[in-house]
């Protein structure tokens, strides 16, 4: 039975290298119809906080992450205790104070790495290990040693940034008499800059990338293309398509770059295939904390609205900048607009849509575009002339969506108070 394990540390939040190696080691399991245990090894009492914990288990299940057991290493302190004393009274282990300490044998040690092939270790460079610390808790190479085996994981996948803790845990294998698993190191996450991910370019907590308003879809989606390919070029891909598809033996040793934009790319792929009643759904907690809604908004309205946008948007949160204007009673024009669009030869124009835009009983889109087109062609204008003062009059923006659209949804009452107080 094929038995992986992901192991966060609650001493911050989850961040998108851990969540990479949980999804890696979750497509796996379901690849090879194994199971997928969550272990929290929160060893570190003074470090690890229960806010750190709540936050990993919510950002997993947010992520769709889900685990088949979860265990917690701090309720499991006499276990390790029990395995140390172990190789004590063998005389595997020494005392120093109330440190229990293992004896490092110089050998040879080879590893298979499933993604990177065979690594030969000297263990000669390596002191000797302590297992339990004076304080009575377990080191992590120690507790994580007990539990693989105790929990029967068959293979370690985790970051490559483990590969120097691998030849010691083995020696602990070893004088515990047990079978190491097979391993799997992932290649690095690096920033575009080529460095190590950092606040800086990239590698936020998974709750932050939630708060910017991306979807765990389209988060998970990105997340497997870094150091791994689905094939034939594609981007877009489902997890359980991915799944049918995944190799472990297929990831890349090389490091793999996080790139924001192609992250912003993907979501807004998943925001366009997205329905409305769910993207509404989504939204509303943003609109509710800006203030654009209140308890009884009108929900048909909304969804009008966020069909006219969404085709636009890369997060949740470019929904909020694209529709100011709509849910704002006033709106701020920057001064260069005003001054390219609103200049004093375009106010008796604008002034004359105001005019013909109050006789307009049905107020849609085609019987608005048919007032405006009366009034270019009685003005003896182009349509381009009126087209961006218009828009920047009653929006404040220069692009937009379909402009007789938009002013459709912003509706004739907000339309002729912002075309009359301009002018």
């Amino acid at each position: 039975m094929v038995k992986v394990r992901f192991a966060p540390s609650p001493t911050g939040f989850l961040h998108i290298g851990g969540a990479r190696t949980a999804l890696f080691n979750l497509m796996y399991a379901k690849a090879q119809k194994g199971i997928f245990v969550l272990r929290v090894e929160d060893t570190d009492l003074q470090r690890s906080k229960k806010e750190y914990v709540d936050e990993i288990l919510d950002s997993m299940k947010w992520l769709g992450l889900d685990w088949d057991e979860l265990y917690y290493q701090s309720e499991r302190f006499d276990i390790y205790r029990e395995y140390a004393q172990k190789l004590l009274e063998e005389g595997k282990a020494y005392k120093d104070g109330e440190a229990i300490i293992l004896k490092m044998l110089p050998q040879q040690v080879k590893i298979f790495d499933l993604i990177r092939g065979e690594i030969q270790f000297d263990t000669e460079t390596i002191k000797d290990q302590v297992l339990m610390k004076s304080d009575g808790s377990p080191t992590y190479s120690f507790a994580c040693v007990v539990d693989d085996a105790a929990m029967e994981i068959s293979c370690v996948i985790r970051g490559e940034d483990h590969i120097s803790n691998t030849p010691k845990q083995i020696m602990i294998y070893q004088a515990l008499g047990l079978k190491p698993p097979k391993y799997a190191h992932l290649p690095l996450i690096m920033g575009e800059d080529g460095t190590r991910l950092s606040k800086r370019n990239g590698a936020v907590a998974v709750s932050d990338y939630r708060q910017q308003g991306f979807l765990p879809e389209a988060l998970i989606n990105y997340l497997m293309l870094l150091g791994w390919s689905p094939g034939n070029n594609k981007e877009i891909v489902s997890f359980s398509t991915a799944v049918k598809n995944f190799s472990i033996k297929k990831v890349n040793k090389a490091a793999a770059i996080f790139s924001m934009n192609k992250l912003k790319w993907i979501n807004g792929q998943y925001i366009k295939q997205a329905d409305e009643e769910t993207l509404i759904d989504l939204l509303i907690p943003f609109l509710r904390a800006k203030g654009y809604i209140k308890e009884n908004f009108d929900r048909n309205y909304l969804k009008n609205v966020v069909h006219l946008f969404k085709g636009r948007l890369s997060t949740l949160l470019d929904f909020l900048e694209w529709t100011d204007y709509i849910f704002k009673d006033q709106i701020d024009i920057d001064a260069e607009l005003k001054e390219k669009y609103l200049s004093e030869d375009r106010k008796g124009s604008l002034k004359e849509l105001g005019q013909k835009f109050k006789k307009v009983d049905v107020f849609n889109a085609v019987n608005i575009e048919t007032a405006f087109k009366e009034v270019v062609a009685f003005l003896n204008l182009q349509s381009s002339d009126l087209v961006h003062p218009l828009r920047v009059a009653v929006t404040g923006r220069a692009v937009g969506p379909g402009l007789f659209e938009a002013i459709e949804v912003l509706g004739k009452q907000k339309t002729l108070e912002r075309l009359e107080k301009n002018f």
